[in-house]
């Protein structure tokens, strides 16, 4: 064999053999890349899968927090309404205890100008400085000065028993229906002297006859004033015209009118001591009560609760302009 054929033999054995080995790495490669693009292929389908289930989380995530961020909203917009619902209602209740500490400062203020009722007005402004002081607001502080200012004043004024001195009254209106008259104890009087005693027959002539000798002759005393003589009708306007002095006199003291009241209470008195039997136990009575009321006085400057009045107005139109 010639040496060139053994040389054409050899490479071409050794061109098989490295077609081969190629051929071979080539098959490896192929097959390591078909597996890496199936584990590839595996591990995408994996991704997609967890990116699916991420993208699912997220949307879900994103609804809970839709959720929250709208109850967020609405709880926000509840507590803005109970806010306002509460300073509407403290800012109602405070305008509801002013207007009422005003409606009794008013009535206190009509109590002390028409009828000098010191004890009213003073259980109205202790009555309101209560009202104030249940409400524990710093903003009713001077208000509550200027009540206190006012309640003392009204403690070291002088009171009237208007209720007592109204109650006398009414006992002597009351005892006018029972007021003997002058008159007619004058004649029973005369009667019980001149009335015959069963002593006989010449006794009862002797006395008729003394009598008729006493009957001619009479002693009239000039000082004194003879009880006039009424008939029946005329008695009974007198107690009536008695009564309507008196009540007259009681509505003079609730209206604080002195004059009045002693003209009525002395004209009172001088009809009972001259129509009446001032000796006996009702006209005495009677002329005892008048004489005791008589001396009460009615003349008190009682103060006035204006200043109070005027603080709580003006507190009043303040918290109207600043809520406005």
């Amino acid at each position: 064999m010639r040496p060139a054929t053994a040389v054409t033999i050899v490479l071409a054995l050794l061109l098989a053999w490295n077609w081969y080995d190629s051929r071979s790495q080539i098959d490896g490669l192929r097959e390591e890349v078909a597996r890496r693009l199936r584990d590839s292929d595996t591990d995408s389908r994996d991704a997609r899968s967890v990116a699916k289930q991420v993208q699912e989380a997220l949307r879900e995530a994103q609804g809970r927090l839709a959720q929250l961020e709208a109850k967020l909203a609405e709880s926000q917009s509840q507590q803005l309404a109970l806010e306002a619902l509460y300073q509407e209602l403290s800012r109602s209740r405070d305008e509801w205890a002013l207007a009422e500490i005003e409606q009794i400062l008013t009535i206190a203020s009509q109590q002390l100008q028409l009828a000098g009722n010191v004890q009213a007005a003073l259980v109205a402004l202790q009555t309101a400085d209560a009202r104030l002081a249940r409400s524990d607001r710093p903003q009713f502080i001077p208000l509550r000065r200027v009540l206190a200012r006012d309640i003392d004043r009204l403690r070291t004024t002088p009171s009237v028993d208007t209720v007592g001195i109204a109650l006398k009254l009414d006992q002597a209106i009351a005892a006018a229906d029972s007021l003997p008259l002058a008159f007619d104890q004058r004649m029973a009087g005369g009667r019980s002297e001149s009335a015959p005693r069963d002593d006989g027959m010449w006794a009862r002539l002797g006395a008729e006859i003394w009598g008729e000798v006493r009957g001619l002759v009479r002693i009239r005393n000039l000082d004194r004033v003879d009880a006039p003589l009424l008939p029946p009708s005329e008695a009974y306007f007198l107690r009536q015209n008695l009564k309507l002095r008196l009540l007259n006199a009681r509505l003079a003291l609730l209206e604080r009118n002195e004059t009045v009241f002693r003209a009525d209470v002395q004209a009172s008195t001088d009809w009972i001591n001259r129509y009446f039997d001032a000796r006996s136990k009702p006209a005495a009575a009677t002329l005892g009560t008048l004489k005791q009321i008589s001396g009460s006085g009615l003349r008190i400057e009682v103060p006035a609760v204006s200043e109070s009045l005027a603080a709580v107005r003006s507190f009043k139109l303040t918290r109207e302009r600043v809520t406005k």
